[in-house]
């Protein structure tokens, strides 16, 4: 892999073919940085001189005469809690007798945390090497806060744990991973293997909990930070090639789920191509979903508090043992680790990632309704795309502003409302483009598809720059209001001054009341479907 980091894309994307031809573009035809994409200096000779093409093809012809890549099937939420509230009589009637119980399982929880807090601290106290292993005598000090950590489990209800199968030694498989859906598996795992974890670094900073994991020796990544990925997967070969550090533990779908699917593994556990033992845990339950989704900390505790028994069960699968191949890629390590553990749990993997999550949070905060409509299996979009979570939930800012419905779908008027477009034969046939299913309204997941096909174009960057010079007739930098109106009046007839208005202020990015060459390209990064009014004038 030329540049593994922790976020690596399961699938390397492939530009298309195109026909070459150079062109010369005024200024400097350095690529922009901020856009993530690595575009060659051609252009198809449909595109020379005044971006004549086919108007019967479509409005993206002088790209690419390809169609967005084709939508997989929508899958399951994996990330909702299914009875994050109190249902049934049974239900009612067990927490009410079990009140007493919960109030005696909060003891045990705070003195267990207290108790653990300290004897962490103890450890901890006057060690300042945390480049090198724990010595013995601190790690001692550990067992108690690892005795305290079961009792904790105690107190959450998991009375017994059943497990099947057995932990590998530290020598033969140095790194664990394992599905992650409750906050209960690292107090497990801490208390089973005391391992060394990778975490967020706001993790550091919770109360009681940061300085236990500190004790861990985490390895702290920022998931926004490439250069923080890239000190973290050093770090993970680092620790996993000394036997004298625990062994790591990842959980590699990066978050929590709700233990219905997998979703797609993170390569940071892979990378370092070292043997590695998959564990399974499950929840088994009739009446109250366990795992962390869509339901708050305090509730989810409450819940635990207030049931007789919770069940888990936990399994360790045979060590994974890279051939030369998988230790080189560690796609190809993941995959087989991942295909192990879906099957075991007898589910199947998904293309959603944290960033779906983050999409679905984002949804929930803007208030829509239904927010798992708005989740893209962002994996897929990743690898296909290059989109990251943060421009994802750009783009759904802007579907957001063409007033989706219940369904999450828009229909053609609310689009062009949107883009500050005005119908017409061309506005139309962007919408047509983006309406795959030409049901006459599109989803988030379309919009995000159409608008990746267009920006990911070899020919979308040079095309910008082009569409500029072209509008900035005195060429002098910037683009005025009477020059954005001259240059649309062909594409777009019969503007008025207002929507005229409305689409400069879209593309002065810095408001600043004029339009520079980096507005521009900005804007059309943030809306490449809009290249197309451009691309004719």
């Amino acid at each position: 892999m030329a540049d593994p980091d922790l976020s690596s894309p399961l699938i390397q994307h492939q530009l298309s073919d195109q026909p070459e031809v150079v062109i010369s573009i005024g200024g400097d035809d350095d690529n922009d940085s901020s856009s993530g994409l690595d575009l060659p200096s051609v252009v198809d000779p449909r595109v020379s001189r005044g971006f004549e093409f086919d108007h019967r093809t479509s409005p993206y012809g002088f790209l690419s005469e390809s169609e967005p890549p084709v939508l997989g099937p929508t899958t399951v939420d994996p990330f909702r809690n299914n009875t994050p509230g109190v249902f049934g009589l049974y239900e009612a009637i067990k927490i009410v007798i079990c009140l007493p119980i919960a109030l005696v399982r909060l003891v045990l929880f705070g003195a267990s945390l207290a108790v653990g807090y300290l004897a962490t601290k103890l450890a901890l106290a006057g060690w300042k090497d945390k480049e090198n292993p724990m010595p013995l005598w601190r790690c001692r000090i550990m067992w108690i806060t690892r005795i305290c950590t079961r009792c904790i489990l105690f107190s959450f209800g998991y009375q017994w744990i059943r497990r099947k199968g057995k932990p590998a030694r530290r020598e033969i498989a140095p790194i664990v991973v394992s599905n992650h859906v409750s906050y209960i598996e690292p107090i497990f795992y801490f208390y089973e293997l005391s391992p060394t974890i990778v975490a967020s670094e706001s993790h550091d900073s919770l109360p009681f909990v940061g300085t236990i994991i500190r004790a861990m020796q985490v390895i702290y990544v920022n998931r926004f930070s490439q250069a923080s990925r890239k000190n973290a997967v050093h770090e993970i070969k680092r620790k996993a090639s000394c036997d004298r550090f625990p062994r790591l533990l990842l959980f590699p779908e990066g978050t929590t789920t709700n233990g219905k699917v997998l979703i797609s593994f993170q390569l940071g556990a892979f990378i370092p191509g070292y043997p590695i033992q998959p564990v399974v845990v499950r929840y088994p339950h009739v009446h109250f979903d366990q795992s962390w989704g869509n339901i708050s900390l305090l509730m989810l505790m409450f819940r635990m508090f207030t049931q007789f028994h919770n069940f888990m069960e936990v399994e360790y699968l045979p060590v994974i043992y890279p051939n030369e191949k998988q230790k080189q890629n560690a796609v190809r390590l993941s995959h087989k680790t991942s295909h192990a553990i879906a099957t075991s749990l007898n589910v199947v993997q998904t293309s959603h990632s944290y960033a779906d999550l983050m999409l679905l949070n984002k949804a929930t905060e803007l208030k829509l309704e239904n927010p798992s409509n708005y989740m893209v299996e962002m994996a897929r979009v990743e690898s296909l795309f290059h989109i990251s979570s943060l421009e994802a939930t750009r783009f759904l800012d802007t579907f957001v502003s063409m007033n989706p419905d219940s369904s999450g779908r828009v229909r053609l008027h609310d689009f062009l409302w949107g883009l500050r477009l005005k119908p017409s034969t061309l506005s139309k046939r962007i919408f047509e483009f983006i309406d795959v299913e030409k049901v006459g309204s599109i989803t988030f997941k379309e919009f995000l598809y159409a608008s990746g096909h267009v920006l990911t174009q070899p020919l979308f960057k040079q095309t910008c720059e082009l569409a500029f010079s072209h509008c900035d007739g005195d060429g002098d930098g910037y683009i005025t209001i009477q020059e954005l109106g001259d240059a649309l009046k062909n594409t777009i007839p019969n503007l008025n001054k207002d929507e005229i208005q409305g689409i400069y202020n879209l593309l002065d990015e810095d408001q600043d009341q004029r339009v520079s060459q980096n507005d521009w390209l900005t804007c059309l990064r943030r809306n490449p479907l809009l290249i197309a009014i451009f691309a004719q004038t």
